[in-house]
């Protein structure tokens, strides 16, 4: 599965996303419906979990504030409070996953943030780059 994180591209990847050494985002597609299941732990700043998605529905949610939005071919997290979203996956192609938009904890509580054209762990930020990841994790941070 190819994986675009902001304006990045992984290649070749198994659908995990990690983030910092930690594995936070698993992507794979639904064998029969072929649907986009996304799995997915969101932290905050002490590295406690506050909310916790599988196969692309909410199990865990803390105080009731977050939301997601599903489709076949799309996932959307947000706050529900502010409306800020945390996390927009969608399936451009059978195995392409698209990852524009984000802004949540890593479980080292570090503040990760996406766009359409980069990633940002601090100060450390990549943008419009291209890496096979060989059939392992796409690694960020």
């Amino acid at each position: 599965m190819d994986i675009e994180v902001g304006s990045n591209l992984y290649q070749n990847s198994n659908g995990t996303i990690e983030v910092e050494g930690i594995p936070q985002i698993q992507l794979s597609r639904h064998p029969s419906t072929g649907a986009l299941l996304v799995n997915f732990a969101l932290f905050d700043s002490n590295g406690r979990m506050l909310a916790k998605v599988v196969e692309s529905t909410l199990m865990f949610n803390e105080r009731r504030a977050y939301e997601v939005t599903k489709t076949d071919t799309g996932l959307v997290m947000k706050e529900v409070g502010s409306g800020k979203i945390l996390l927009k996956l969608d399936a451009k192609a059978p195995d392409v996953v698209s990852f524009s938009r984000g802004e949540f904890h890593t479980m080292k509580g570090r503040l990760f943030h996406v766009s359409p054209t980069e990633w940002k762990i601090d100060k450390q930020q990549k943008s419009g780059a291209t890496q096979d990841a060989q059939g392992g994790p796409a690694f960020i941070g």
